[in-house]
């Protein structure tokens, strides 16, 4: 071009787009964000895979105790009388004869002490259907009560407040077939007088 517009010199300008300096700020920061949420997510599977299933475990121990294949304690042992320390009479309220004597003798075998052998009272007599009913005093139902209780095992067990002694009765009743075996019996005296440990029921959901 002429006039005072004239372009001198042998280089020509360049037309050159504009730096985006703005998006270029954008990217970058959307980059650190991305590292940053990696980052977070690496340290946490390193958390549940390292401490984080002991802390769960502990937690779930705390709230689920496995209780269920543990017995708890075993309790105090009970102390009893032994049946040498028991007074039994043996009364018969069944029509058949003979069978208080015979009764007695077989507890007098087994250690017992034998009082009065004779018919029961007329309140009991020919009323009792049951195998029979052991009667004594209120403080003898968990103890001479107890221990004869092992000898007629279907016994029903009454006790009269009015009562006084330490002396119990057996009354024989129609169902009567006879005492425990020896065995049994002294196998459910021992039971009676340690009982063993029950095991603990185990926490509903767990």
């Amino acid at each position: 071009m002429g006039g005072q517009y004239k372009i001198t010199g042998d280089r020509y300008p360049r037309m050159r787009p504009a730096r985006r300096r703005g998006r270029l700020a954008v990217v970058a920061v959307a980059c650190v964000t991305v590292l940053g949420v990696l980052g977070w997510g690496t340290l946490q599977l390193i958390d549940v895979f390292t401490g984080g299933d002991k802390a769960n475990a502990a937690g779930a121990a705390a709230d689920c105790p496995t209780t269920g294949t543990k017995a708890s304690a075993a309790p105090a042992a009970v102390k009893l009388p032994k049946p040498a320390q028991v007074t039994v009479n043996v009364l018969n309220a069944t029509t058949r004869t003979g069978l208080a004597q015979k009764t007695a003798d077989e507890l007098k075998k087994r250690g017992f002490r034998v009082g009065e052998v004779s018919n029961a009272p007329k309140e009991y007599d020919k009323k009792i259907k049951g195998a029979g009913v052991l009667l004594g005093p209120s403080a003898s139902l968990k103890s001479s009560l107890a221990v004869l209780g092992t000898q007629l095992p279907g016994a029903e067990r009454r006790t009269d407040a009015a009562r006084k002694g330490a002396e119990v009765d057996l009354m024989i009743g129609d169902a009567f077939k006879g005492l425990a075996k020896p065995a049994d019996a002294d196998a459910a005296l021992t039971a009676l007088a340690a009982p063993q440990p029950t095991p603990t029921a185990k926490k509903k959901g767990c």
